[in-house]
């Protein structure tokens, strides 16, 4: 049987929102094997003096949980 694990995580990024969701991915990736998909919960930008500073969002990452043989 498969299980699935979904975790949320907030990444950002100074060059857009695509970006932004490619460093959550990177990130996760580098503790979570088996990532399936990634869903966009929220995004928001940072503005400062009338100019877009910074992206960010909000994503739920999901990833198999593989089981352990006994």
């Amino acid at each position: 049987m498969a299980i699935v694990k979904v975790i949320e995580v907030i990444a950002s990024s100074e060059v857009g929102i695509e970006d932004a969701i490619q460093q959550a991915v990177t990130e996760v990736s580098k503790t979570i094997r088996d990532i399936d998909s990634v869903y966009v919960k929220d995004m928001k930008v940072h503005v400062k003096d009338g100019k877009i500073k910074s992206y960010g969002v909000i994503c739920k990452v999901s990833f198999r949980v593989n089981e352990i043989s006994s």
